[in-house]
Parts: structure tokens; C-alpha cells; sequence
């Protein structure tokens, strides 16, 4: 229903009849025509929802390029036996690296010292000293596979750890704290990895951003529905924080004029997973859960609410 890449597309023309809702004028008529003949989806960045459902009624499985699927109603599909699969682990490693070089770069102010450099003011004076890791405590909500990934690689630039999710995980060394607030209070970086969606809409706001405090920095690579966005441009005006890096917005593409004010903030254009490795990494998962499925294997990576038994 929107542009993918050529590996996803070109591999599914091979394998299947594939109906490019993308390129299609008119895509209620699409939908009209082709609807009732469409047994599975490739979709990326497409709500999926009752609406769309009711009009794709053979519809078996819808295989989304990402590991996120807020914008799939998961659950609404479950009730309809419809299975959902996401493309994870393939891109834990390279979220995990650009989530640490955000973090960097935000604390050290690179891409203002670049600036810095390029508009010839060294010549004039030395660029102001900047923040440092040093002596940091990392609270990371979310510790799932790239929240675990990220702790991972920060353990090795000695900094301690702590985590904020549902409950607490066995299976690691790192504090846990039940209360997000109270895990903000302790920490001075605020790492969001946490799953979007109507449960964590604005879950980090204008307290939480307090609790950080005035040499806090928030980094989120995960959405940006989880954060307060007026809240946040208002706290890095004040200095309620030190500073923020963000990957993900709100509304993308649309990136609010508060935010991108602040020049002490690093803002990216959700390029976590974005490099050619990663990207057709998971564009050739999309294919095999689609084509694993339909040689009646079952999905390969199902997601939690999908009704399947292995």
C-alpha cells in the first residue's frame, strides 16, 4: 500500500501476484478491485486496521517491515485469525550503535562542533568545552532486545545501568526501578526503547524531563509518540534538561519548529535501522514470512499477539 524497496518487491513478484497498491491512482478503487482476492501484505508505515480489514476478507498474514508495529492493530487482527509478523533481531545491532553515536554525539555536541568548524570560527577562537559521559548514570526505559543491546555497549564506557519496564527481568545485573519517575530521579540519561502505542502515548513528560534534571539528556530512538514533544521544547528552552537527541518525531516528517530551535538538541530523521546492510536484512525477513507461510511453514517471526501455535 506504499513504496517499499526494490529487494522486497522484486522478490515478492517472484514468488506471488503481487497488486501494488503503491502505485495505484486511485486506492479506494484499488482496494474495491483487488480487495477480496489479497491473501497476505508487505507493509511498512501502514495502518492496518478494522476499517482496512473489512475490506481484505481473505486476508491471512501481513508481514510489516519493522520491528515496531503501532501501526498495526495487532489485536484486531488476532481476533480475525489473521497473523502479523515484524522484522526483529536483524536490526538490533545497528538501532543499538546509532542509539550510542546519538548519546555521543549529543553529550559532545558533534554536529555543532562540525558547524563550528565548517562556518571558520576555530580560526576565531576555540569551540566552548562541552558535556561529558563521565560520571553518568544511563536509565533505560524499555529493556528489550535493542534496550539490552544498548546497555550492552554502554557498560563498556563504564557506565552504570538502570532500567524502567513491566516487570523485572532476572536474567540481568542491572538496577531495576518499577517507577519510571523514580528512575529519572536517579539517572541523568533518559535512553527511550520502549514500544509505542495508546499505553506509552507522552509517558515521558513534563515530570519525568524534571526529574532528569538540569544536567539530564534524553535520547529517543524508539517513537516519538512516547514523548511529550511540547513539554520537551519547552524544557530544553528553560533548561529544565541539558539537552536531547531524538531518531523519531510525533508526526513524521514533520518535526515541530520548538524542537528544531534548540540548537543544543540533535535531531535525526529516523535513521536508526538505516543503513543498505540492515535494511535489506529486513526487507528479506518481510519475504520469508510471507513466502515461509504460504509453503505452510508458519510465520518466522510472529508477533506476540498473533494467533499462531509453532
Amino acid at each position: 500500500m506504499r513504496p517499499m524497496m526494490p529487494l522486497v518487491t522484486e522478490s515478492l513478484e517472484r514468488h506471488f501476484t503481487l497488486h501494488r497498491g503503491d502505485l495505484a491512482e486511485d486506492k479506494e478503487r484499488f482496494l474495491d478491485e483487488v480487495g477480496h482476492q489479497i491473501r497476505g501484505m508487505a507493509v511498512s508505515h501502514v495502518h492496518v486496521n478494522d476499517a482496512l480489514l473489512d475490506r481484505l476478507p481473505k486476508l491471512e498474514i501481513v508481514a510489516n517491515f519493522g520491528v515496531g508495529y503501532d501501526t498495526i492493530d495487532a489485536a484486531a487482527c488476532g481476533r480475525r485469525g489473521v497473523i502479523v509478523t515484524n522484522t526483529p533481531d536483524v536490526l538490533t545491532d545497528e538501532v543499538a550503535d546509532l542509539a550510542v553515536g546519538l548519546l555521543l554525539a549529543t553529550v559532545r555536541q558533534i554536529p555543532q562542533v562540525d558547524r563550528y568548524l565548517r562556518q571558520g570560527k576555530w580560526l576565531e577562537k576555540p569551540y566552548p568545552l562541552t558535556g561529558t559521559l563521565r560520571g553518568r548514570k544511563v536509565g533505560i526505559l524499555g529493556l528489550g532486545r535493542i534496550g539490552r543491546a544498548i546497555a550492552h555497549r554502554l557498560v563498556a564506557f563504564g557506565l552504570p545501568i538502570a532500567y524502567h519496564g513491566r516487570t523485572k527481568q532476572a536474567d540481568v545485573p542491572y538496577e531495576y526501578f518499577p517507577s519510571l519517575l523514580e528512575m529519572a530521579k536517579a539517572c541523568d540519561v533518559l535512553m527511550v526503547v520502549a514500544p509505542g502505542g495508546p499505553e506509552t502515548k507522552n509517558i515521558v513528560g513534563r515530570e519525568v524531563l524534571e526529574a532528569l534534571g538540569p544536567q539530564g539528556v534524553l535520547v529517543n530512538v524508539a517513537r516519538g509518540t512516547l514523548v511529550d514533544e511540547d513539554a520537551l521544547a519547552a524544557a530544553l528552552a528553560d533548561g529544565t534538561i541539558q539537552s536531547a537527541g531524538l531518531d523519531v518525531f510525533a508526526d513524521e516528517p514533520k518535526v515541530p519548529d520548538a524542537l528544531i530551535a534548540q540548537e543544543h538538541a540533535v535531531l535525526l530523521p529516523h535513521v536508526g535501522s538505516a543503513s543498505i546492510h540492515t535494511r535489506n536484512a529486513m526487507g528479506q525477513l518481510v519475504v520469508d514470512n510471507l513466502t515461509s507461510w504460504f509453503q505452510g511453514n508458519g510465520p518466522v517471526t510472529p508477533v506476540a499477539e498473533t494467533p499462531w501455535k509453532a
